[in-house]
């Protein structure tokens, strides 16, 4: 996976992309949650590989996997 996602300050400030592309893992996701699917969005995206696709899956799993939730009470 690390081969696929890269991430640098000059390349859409810096946000994770999939290597050799413009295509953020932010952008992947949103096609997804927007209701996409795995071979619309290899067909929108031709320069996208299916393995840089999923790359951006595994990395925004992985991402997530640790993160840690607080319940935050605001008083009123």
């Amino acid at each position: 996976m690390e081969d696929w996602i890269v991430a640098r300050p000059g390349l859409l400030g810096g946000k994770p992309c999939i290597k050799g592309t413009r295509i953020s893992v932010e952008l992947v996701l949103d096609l997804l949650a927007s209701g996409a699917t795995r071979e619309q969005i290899l067909e929108a995206y031709p320069q996208l590989p299916a393995e840089g696709l999923s790359a951006a899956l595994r990395y925004a799993a992985r991402s997530l996997k640790n993160e840690v939730v607080w319940d935050v009470k605001i008083p009123a």
